[in-house]
């Protein structure tokens, strides 16, 4: 039975005997293209199940089915699951089939969406979120590995930019749709609508997606890489390499920073929402459209990030990162602690975060890392950057419910709160962020990494 399941899943064989009259190039640009948008679209469902319990939040605290803490070790079950779940699911992505696994992925996670109306045990509810995390993490890894089948790496940096851009869509769709679903339908059709968009996005993955281009009778875009053998001397050094990384004291440093701006980052994401509607007294639309503004502004942070680093400051990241990090910071300060219902204000502060967030994400979510570690062990920098950033997001859902609660008034029925603490919590995260940053600030650590692994 085991094997029988490896065997379904594991990379598609190379085509034989396909009709020379198919293998034209028009023929390969357009199963390229099909492949890139279905799994581009179908990465951007992933993040609209991933998000869809956001939105949800505030009604049903109201209604009495979660308090706030439960729904805040809810939301770090997924971030915990998803943080380990990256991680492996990495490695096992490069043997797959990533038209199955991509689908078999997004299809539990929208299935578990589809559940969740119905489910009114905190353990259950909590156990089927945290299940959908560990699915949730196929979808970037089988993504990117998609992208090195179908791509050269000459072209690979400009469709991953694209790519990329649908955690942004997803993001701003979540909080558009899911908002105007919520508030006509209730909670409950909320996550329903949700899982129904994940389905439609594992047809699309079904249908278009095809595993590499040597399954339908192409070769290898990476033929002279894929069928090198490494020798054991190299083997070796990619060993010594990895284990560096994992010695090197700023690989630490920039994952610490890394959790800090996942904090930052999921804290809007997740209680943006409910503290606009209760703290600022806008009601679920207009709470829903002012965090989108967020997303946009993200996908033009990320999109310019690697640009303006390039161009503007000679590759280097550190000052475009502080930068981006103090623009968070201020864009926090102005959102929490700017009292009452300031559209322009809360629009603005929406602008800067996500400009800020976006650019972060790229630097001190990965290529910082990569910058420093040697090219033979990116792969291990990645991991250590991930488990941490997703273990801060973790962390932040469990406090920033425990907070909120505790700083909650019950008055004739009606719930009141005192932000003041999260508020406090949340600019602290992010001026930690950038201020440990800091710390590797003139870091050229590649050369001595590089060195380390060659010496040793």
């Amino acid at each position: 039975m085991f094997k029988k399941l490896l065997n379904f899943y594991k990379t598609s064989a190379p085509a034989i005997g396909v009709n020379a009259a198919l293998l034209t190039a028009a023929r390969f640009k357009s199963l390229r293209w099909k492949t890139f948008l279905a799994f581009t679209f179908g990465y951007t469902m992933f993040y609209i199940c991933r998000l869809s319990l956001n939105v949800m939040k505030d009604p049903i605290v109201k209604e009495g089915v979660f308090t706030e803490t439960e729904l805040g070790i809810i939301g770090s079950a997924l971030f915990f699951t998803y943080a380990v779940g990256k991680f492996a699911n990495g490695f096992l992505a490069d043997h797959c089939n990533i038209r199955k696994f991509l689908s078999m992925g997004l299809f539990v996670t929208a299935a578990v969406n589809l559940s969740l109306g119905y489910v009114h045990s905190f353990i259950f509810f909590a156990v089927l979120w945290g299940i959908s995390g560990w699915f949730q993490s196929i979808g970037a890894p089988s993504c990117v590995v998609e992208l090195s089948r179908w791509y050269e790496e000459k072209e690979r940096g400009t469709f991953y930019g694209i790519w990329i851009i649908s955690h942004n869509l997803g993001e701003g769709l979540t909080w558009i749709l899911s908002t105007f679903i919520v508030a006509a339908l209730g909670w409950r059709f909320g996550f329903l609508c949700s899982g129904m968009l994940g389905m439609l996005g594992v047809f699309i993955i079904w249908q278009f997606v095809h595993d590499t281009p040597e399954s339908e009778g192409f070769p290898s875009v990476n033929k002279p890489k894929a069928q090198k053998n490494l020798s054991a001397e190299e083997a070796t050094s990619i060993k010594k390499a990895q284990l560096a990384v994992l010695k090197n004291p700023a690989i630490w440093v920039l994952a610490i920073s890394s959790a800090f701006m996942y904090f930052c980052r999921y804290a809007i994401n997740s209680w943006g929402i409910f503290f606009l509607q209760n703290e600022k007294g806008y009601d679920l639309k207009e709470a829903g459209i002012i965090l989108s503004i967020n997303s946009i502004f993200g996908i033009i942070g990320t999109g310019f990030s690697g640009f303006i680093s390039d161009k503007l400051f000679r590759g280097g990241r550190n000052v475009p990162a502080l930068i981006a990090g103090l623009l968070d910071i201020i864009a926090l300060m102005l959102f929490l602690l700017v009292p009452g219902h300031h559209l322009w204000i809360d629009v603005l502060a929406m602008i800067m975060f996500g400009t800020g967030i976006g650019v972060l994400i790229c630097f001190l979510g990965g290529l910082m890392a990569v910058d420093i570690a040697p090219s033979n062990a990116s792969g291990a920098a990645l991991g250590v950057i991930g488990i941490a950033s997703y273990v801060g997001a973790g962390i932040q859902d469990i406090l920033s419910g425990l907070l909120i609660e505790g700083n909650k008034i019950m008055v004739n029925g009606s719930a009141h709160y005192d932000f003041t603490a999260i508020s406090w919590c949340w600019i602290g995260a992010a001026i930690l962020s950038t201020l440990v940053a800091t710390f590797v600030w003139n870091y050229t650590g590649q050369k001595k990494l590089e060195t380390q692994s060659i010496n040793k």
